[in-house]
């Protein structure tokens, strides 16, 4: 089964660029709610744009205390349901300033929903810190 890797790409891109420059709406545009977080230490459901918008528009503070001020989507796999929806395992390296990894990383499997040509994260399983 193959979908439109391109338009997932895309949106990966988006949110990359939405969360380490803290826009929070931006970052919210890349999601459809309801949607739902999964983690080792529980689960959340995310009921409105809004939650996500404020969850991404603050995450850049964390990061710049580490010395972070960006990432970039390195999808490791993706594994197409349909041609509408896909698992994407993605790892974020954390990069300084001028845009060198410095070591650290966060991996995340994203289930994807395209409408169209564009794609939306509607679920999230965070894998943590590598």
């Amino acid at each position: 089964m193959k979908g439109n890797d391109e338009a997932v790409r895309t949106l990966l891109q988006r949110f990359a660029q939405a969360f380490t420059t803290g826009d929070g709406p931006g970052a919210a545009a890349c999601w459809e709610v309801p949607a739902l977080v999964v983690a080792e230490d529980g689960s959340r459901a995310v009921a409105t744009l809004d939650e996500v918008a404020a969850f991404f528009g603050g995450a850049t503070e964390q990061y710049t205390r580490q010395g972070v001020t960006g990432t970039r989507a390195d999808v490791q796999h993706t594994e197409w349901y349909t041609p509408r929806l896909a698992a994407v395992r993605v790892r974020w390296p954390y990069l300084d300033a001028q845009g060198r990894d410095v070591g650290r990383a966060e991996e995340s499997v994203y289930l994807v929903r395209l409408t169209g040509d564009a794609a939306k994260i509607c679920a999230v399983t965070m894998l943590g810190a590598t």
